[in-house]
């Protein structure tokens, strides 16, 4: 996996509020609500705090590989890597919850030949993470989530 960067600051309460209102509606309603933004379908992972050991619970747009999905460690385009990505880079044990199936997984950080053609079908499939990778001097990491027993 490649070298993180340091750990983002902590989100503003407003927006932590915000955000466990969406997951709790997200799982209530198996994904009904909350489970797109846009044409880019959410989903739920979560990883180990790396420092913490403490379960966390994050929303993220997702696409697929196949039948393997895969996230964007993209962070809004900041030179930092989302403290999720640090995280299940420590323990790449992850769940997430698709709809309304919730399943474990481990995370594997795409390989530079994988991560190309797979930016290639993000940009074409959400035009928006285009210039995500421009206005930062990290590439970005695309995170492939393999079925677990």
């Amino acid at each position: 996996m490649s070298a993180p960067t340091s750990a983002p600051r902590r989100a503003p309460l407003p927006q932590r509020l915000a955000m466990s209102l969406w997951v709790s509606l997200y799982r209530l309603s198996s994904g009904a609500i909350g489970g797109r933004m846009g044409s880019t379908r959410i989903l739920l992972l979560t990883t180990t705090g790396r420092k913490s050991g403490k379960e966390h619970v994050v929303l993220l747009g997702y696409f697929k590989d196949g039948e393997t999905p895969f996230v964007v460690a993209s962070h809004g385009g900041s030179d930092n890597h989302p403290a999720w990505y640090l995280n299940l880079v420590a323990h790449p044990q992850v769940v997430a919850q698709i709809g309304g199936k919730r399943a474990p997984y481990t995370a594997e950080v795409a390989s530079p030949d994988e991560r190309a053609r797979l930016w290639a079908q993000v940009i074409a499939t959400a035009p928006s993470y285009a210039p995500l990778q421009q206005t930062t001097t990290r590439e970005i990491p695309i995170v492939l989530l393999r079925p677990r027993a």
